[in-house]
């Protein structure tokens, strides 16, 4: 479902998307700026993903853990 918004672009970037809709053979201007929008969305979800894995990794990096091998640390393993 589409949610109708009043947007303010600046009048050089109106004159531009109303030639490049002409050009580009765009049905509407609202289709270039849906089209525009959802690239925009696209890659600011991708930047945000990134941040997210960045700071899962920092705070994998901090966590403490437990050491698997210390039930088994000084035996020796020839003798089983």
């Amino acid at each position: 479902m589409l949610i109708p918004t009043k947007i303010q672009i600046d009048k050089t970037n109106y004159e531009f998307i109303k030639h490049a809709c002409k050009t580009l053979h765009y049905k509407s201007l609202s289709e270039y700026m849906r089209e525009a929008i959802n690239t925009k969305v696209a890659e600011d979800r991708k930047k945000l993903r990134e941040l997210e894995r960045i700071a899962a990794m920092e705070m994998i990096d901090k966590a403490s853990y437990d050491n698997i091998f210390e039930s088994i640390e000084g035996e020796d393993f020839e003798s089983r």
